[in-house]
């Protein structure tokens, strides 16, 4: 079974999340709330759009926070919220090991079968064995890139071994946890 950390219906902000002045590179946001960002709202309202009832963020690579997709999710779930008025779950995929991956997939498949839509955070490829499988296993996936963080390569490694086809776009974030762009788009170039 998956670990409390893992829960899939636990919506607590992670402990540095972006409404807070902690000590991850997100963290330095403004004290508002991100969900109420006029870019956050239309990131999700780009991502709603399109067909999926699970989707992963992935880091393009190393260079970021260790929360750093988690706290996307979570961001992203609580802007979906309280646009469409009902749950959208995050599960905790950045530390899930090979004897907890079979289980993990189960309780996401579960989680979607019972009509929930939920966001997927998962660590670097590079740094976890299991984020490629569990991006694989979802219904799409978007490249999280950091700018000034994160390499090229790496990104376009990422996309390789996941498949481009699973790719609903990127989501760039500046350090500070603005999104200046978000690219959610099957037709933008990889």
């Amino acid at each position: 079974m998956v670990a409390p950390e893992t829960s899939l219906t636990n919506q607590q902000q992670p402990q540095h999340g972006i409404s807070t002045a902690q000590t991850t590179a997100l963290a330095e946001r403004r004290h508002v709330q991100a969900w109420t960002d006029p870019e956050w709202q239309r990131l999700w309202l780009t991502l709603d759009r399109m067909p999926w009832r699970t989707l992963a963020l992935v880091p393009a690579g190393e260079g970021a926070p260790a929360d750093f997709t988690l706290t996307l999710a979570v961001t992203l779930s609580r802007t979906g919220m309280s646009h469409v008025g009902a749950p959208i779950l995050v599960a905790d995929g950045t530390q899930v090991p090979l004897d907890q991956l079979t289980a993990f997939q189960a309780d996401v498949r579960a989680c979607y079968a019972g009509g929930e839509r939920v966001i997927i955070a998962l660590s670097a490829a590079a740094l976890s064995p299991t984020t490629v499988s569990m991006a694989k296993d979802s219904d799409a996936v978007a490249l999280c890139l950091m700018l000034g963080h994160m390499r090229n390569g790496e990104a376009k490694r990422t996309i390789k071994m996941i498949g481009a086809s699973k790719f609903l776009g990127s989501i760039i974030v500046h350090p500070d946890g603005t999104v200046p762009s978000a690219n959610p788009d099957p037709h933008h170039k990889k």
